[in-house]
């Protein structure tokens, strides 16, 4: 089913038509989600979302971008939305552990499984991931939508509401600092042996 008729049906309440929405777009949202939090857990609540939102909304989608577009936008939202709570609720903690609160709780995994990731390769993936945590947000974005997700630079540019050569300067300067993280880490971890 193309797009544009799904987008139709969607706006007038089909069921099907959701259910296809799902099928057909539930991996690529969880995906990109499970990229930016590095949670199971979090990124299936939060994918949940995403299609609650999608259902409300979808009156209000004009078809001036592609569906895909929309849709990565209302996820990234939703992902980065969700880390802005977890370092408030991460700051919150540590407050309280300075005036004898509650102990702060764990908020990053030690063990993030990535869908896509082989098994042999899971070790090497999450430093990768505790890399991409530390880039700037857009930088962050942009390398996650072209490395895990395969959008090309014009559709990142399309998702992000930026220029095509502002997301060639963000891949520049993520790649050049997550080579700068993975070198210091590298360099550590060999010290530390």
């Amino acid at each position: 089913m193309n797009q544009p008729e799904l987008v139709e049906q969607l706006q007038r309440g089909e069921a099907s038509a959701f259910r296809k929405l799902v099928d057909e777009w539930q991996d690529m949202v969880y995906n990109t989600v499970v990229s930016i939090v590095q949670d199971p857990d979090d990124a299936d609540d939060i994918t949940q979302e995403v299609f609650v939102q999608v259902y409300q909304s979808v009156s209000s989608f004009k078809g001036e971008s592609k569906f895909s577009t929309w849709l990565y936008r209302i996820a990234l939202s939703k992902a980065l939305d969700h880390e802005k709570k977890k370092r408030r609720k991460k700051r919150f903690g540590f407050v309280q552990s300075l005036f004898g609160g509650h102990e702060e709780e764990q908020l990053h995994p030690v063990d993030f499984d990535h869908p896509g990731v082989q098994l042999e390769k899971k070790e090497k993936a999450a430093v990768l991931f505790n890399a991409l945590k530390q880039l700037p947000e857009k930088q962050r974005i942009a390398f996650t939508l072209h490395k895990l997700e395969g959008q090309g630079y014009q559709e990142i540019a399309e998702i992000m509401h930026t220029t095509l050569y502002a997301v060639e300067s963000l891949m520049g300067r993520a790649k050049a600092n997550l080579k700068k993280i993975l070198d210091d880490y590298y360099h550590k971890n060999l010290a530390d042996h």
